[in-house]
């Protein structure tokens, strides 16, 4: 065990780890984010009141439950390099350990009590180029937080759209209106459904996704997302 211990810390030297939020060298007991960003990263703690900023900006065109954000979006602040570097550096397991963050502040609200975890698709082809989905990755962290079942196969993005991220409020519905569709309807009669983002900005995307899941039955969601943007 000494052995391997003294093989990692040469390697380490050699091939030093970087914080994704700041850049500074990982001390060896630290994984993705260093300490000091672990830390101090803007937290929203929307969880702590539901009539926050998501709530607001999807009142009156979602019923959700619970919501909250991981973070607040910092405009080239450090979330942003820790979201480039989930979304365009193969960096699944970073979405894991954000996702299992934001589920230890969920045990004590009404997300805890969601029946299944839902991620917003992204298209096929998307996907594909990228090797994953970063709001699945986001959602198996909580999922190991929460101990509850993450289904990706069900909310299908049937549209492959343009980038959110330059468009302007209406554009953005404009952009994702009926690209959703929901399969085997019936399996979440009565469900409780935990619907995870990257980021929310206007809700357009959320928004399109409720389009296709309000077709079920008696069905509930809350909304979870690792930053939440303001729209300016």
């Amino acid at each position: 065990m000494h052995k391997r211990s003294v093989i990692n810390d040469f390697l380490s030297l050699i091939y030093p780890r970087f914080c994704e939020a700041c850049s500074q060298i990982l001390l060896k007991h630290e994984d993705q984010l260093c300490m000091h960003c672990n830390f101090t990263l803007p937290r929203s703690n929307f969880h702590l009141n539901n009539n926050n900023e998501i709530y607001l900006a999807l009142a009156g065109r979602v019923p959700i439950v619970f919501c909250t954000s991981l973070f607040v979006f910092e405009k080239k602040g450090r979330v942003q390099k820790v979201l480039h570097s989930l979304k365009y550096k193969s960096n699944p397991e970073l979405g894991i350990l954000l996702g299992n963050m934001l589920g230890k502040t969920l045990c004590e609200t009404e997300a805890h009590n969601c029946d299944v975890i839902i991620p917003i698709p992204l298209h096929k082809n998307k996907q594909r180029q990228r090797g994953y989905n970063q709001s699945e990755m986001f959602a198996k962290g909580i999922s190991a937080a929460l101990n509850k079942p993450v289904i990706s196969d069900k909310l299908i993005k049937i549209e492959h759209t343009e980038t959110q991220t330059k468009k302007k409020k209406f554009e953005r519905w404009e952009n994702v209106e009926n690209v959703f569709r929901i399969e085997n309807a019936d399996e979440f009669y009565g469900k409780h459904i935990l619907l995870v983002d990257d980021v929310i900005t206007t809700g357009a995307t959320i928004e399109a996704a409720w389009k296709a899941i309000k077709t079920i039955n008696d069905v509930k969601i809350s909304v979870v997302c690792i930053a939440y943007a303001e729209k300016r």
